[in-house]
C-alpha cells in the first residue's frame, strides 16, 4: 500500500513537472485576495455566521492552485464556542481555452483544535478528497457555467466505513446591472448522501440563490471584496439539509 502511495505521489510530481514545463511561456499570476461574509453557507447548507476567508492561489498557463481558508469570530472563551475553520487545497486543469476544467481538492473544516491536519490514514481523517468536472459555454450571451463534484476518498464514509462517493452538481449565471456584478445559482444533489450535511434521502435541489459582490480596492493592499448573498429558495426533494456534523 506504501508503495502504491509512493508511486501515485510520484507519478502527480511528474505530471504537474511536465505541465510547468510546457507552459513556461505562458503567463504566470499570483492571487491573494480575502473576503468578508455575513454568513457562510456552503452548498445550501449553513456553516456559521460571520467569517472572513482568504485565498492564495497561483497559475501558469491552464494549470491552477489555490488555498482557500475561512474562519468565523468566535475564539476559545468559556461565553463562545471554537471557531470555525477551514482550509481547502485544489489543483485544477483546464483543457484549451473553452474547454472543461479538471480539479482535486482536499476540503477540511474539522474545526479549531481538531489537530492531526496531516492524517490521511482511510478511516481515521478529516479530509474530503474531492474530484470536479466543470464547463462554461463558449457563448459571451450565455456564460452558464456546469459542475460536477465528486467526493472519491477520504471521511465522506457511511455507518459500515464505506466511501459514499457524495456528488453535488451546480449550475451559474453571472451577470451585471450596472456596476454590481450578480450571479444566479442553482444547485442540487443527484443522489442520498451520508456525512456531508445535505441530508437528502435522494434527489434534492440543495438550493436556489442570488449573490452580488462589490470591490474596495486599497492601493497598498490586496482587495477585499464584501459579499451579499440573498437566500430566495431552498427546497429539498426529501428532507431539510442539517449543519455539517463534522463542523
Amino acid at each position: 500500500m506504501k508503495r502504491l502511495r509512493n508511486s501515485i505521489f510520484a507519478t502527480a510530481a511528474v505530471a504537474v513537472a511536465c505541465i510547468l514545463g510546457t507552459a513556461s511561456a505562458k503567463a504566470q499570476e499570483f492571487t491573494v485576495q480575502g473576503d468578508l461574509v455575513s454568513s457562510y453557507v456552503w452548498r445550501g447548507v449553513y456553516q456559521t455566521g460571520a467569517s472572513f476567508q482568504p485565498t492564495l492561489g497561483f497559475s501558469i498557463g491552464d494549470f491552477s492552485v489555490t488555498a482557500w481558508g475561512s474562519t468565523d469570530f468566535d475564539g476559545n472563551k468559556s461565553s463562545e464556542g471554537l471557531a470555525s475553520k477551514e482550509i481547502d487545497l485544489t489543483a485544477a486543469y483546464t483543457l484549451g481555452e473553452s474547454g472543461p476544467t479538471l480539479s482535486v481538492a482536499s476540503l477540511w473544516w474539522a474545526g479549531q483544535g481538531a489537530g492531526k491536519y496531516f492524517n490521511f490514514k482511510s478511516h481515521e481523517t478529516a479530509h474530503f478528497f474531492e474530484a470536479g468536472l466543470a464547463y462554461t459555454l463558449p457563448c459571451e450571451k450565455l456564460p452558464l457555467s456546469m459542475a460536477w463534484y465528486l467526493m472519491f476518498a477520504g471521511a465522506d464514509k457511511n455507518e459500515e466505513g464505506k466511501q459514499n462517493y457524495s456528488s453535488y452538481c451546480e449550475l451559474n449565471y453571472p451577470f451585471s446591472v450596472k456596476s454590481v456584478d450578480l450571479n444566479a445559482t442553482v444547485g442540487f444533489v443527484p443522489y442520498k448522501t451520508y456525512t456531508v450535511g445535505y441530508g437528502n434521502s435522494g434527489f434534492a435541489f440543495q438550493t436556489y440563490s442570488s449573490s452580488s459582490s462589490s470591490s474596495s480596492m486599497i492601493t497598498t493592499m490586496p482587495p477585499i471584496r464584501l459579499f451579499s448573498s440573498f437566500l430566495v429558495i431552498l427546497m429539498m426533494l426529501g428532507t431539510t439539509p442539517s449543519g455539517c456534523s463534522s463542523m
